[in-house]
């Protein structure tokens, strides 16, 4: 089979968007439980302690609100791609801040944590603002074929298709 590779960018896209509508929906419904997701061109997995029942409204609803322009719901701070920015910059940052051999593990140490200090700053809005082109809130032609829920080590999780 051939995959036509933008049409699973943008499906990964409006899944990556579902996912964080969920995430926001059923975090609002159940506050302090822990819960993440994996999105792929063929859905999203959520990973949580939910049932079906829950996490079937729950993307049922976050589909109609994406679908009813709440594009909003489609950026999320806890989004991988925010940890992803984070090490990205922070890993730079130390590189940059503790270049030069001749420089003793001290001054190697505060050259690095002076420019990590703005980078981790940096990187929560560079994140987000990231996120416009890791997600497609626009999901018209997107819709639940199914939920499956399957535990994995006690775990969880619920799968999207």
């Amino acid at each position: 089979m051939i995959v036509n590779v933008q049409d699973a960018i943008r499906r990964t896209r409006q899944h990556h968007a579902l996912e964080h509508a969920t995430l926001h929906i059923l975090a609002g419904r159940f506050p302090g439980r822990r819960m993440a997701g994996y999105s792929d061109p063929g859905g999203f997995t959520l990973f949580g302690n939910l049932t079906e029942d829950a996490v079937r409204r729950g993307v049922s609803d976050a589909l109609l609100r994406l679908q009813a322009g709440e594009s909003g719901l489609a950026i999320h701070a806890n989004c991988g791609t925010n940890l992803a920015v984070t090490g990205v910059l922070a890993t730079l940052a130390v590189l940059l801040g503790s270049a030069g051999r001749q420089r003793d593990p001290l001054g190697r140490f505060t050259g690095g944590l002076l420019f990590v200090l703005p980078a981790l700053v940096v990187s929560q809005p560079l994140g987000l603002r990231l996120q416009q082109y890791t997600t497609l809130a626009s999901v018209s032609d997107r819709w639940v074929k199914g939920i499956r829920p399957i535990t994995l080590a006690g775990i969880g999780l619920s799968r999207r298709f």
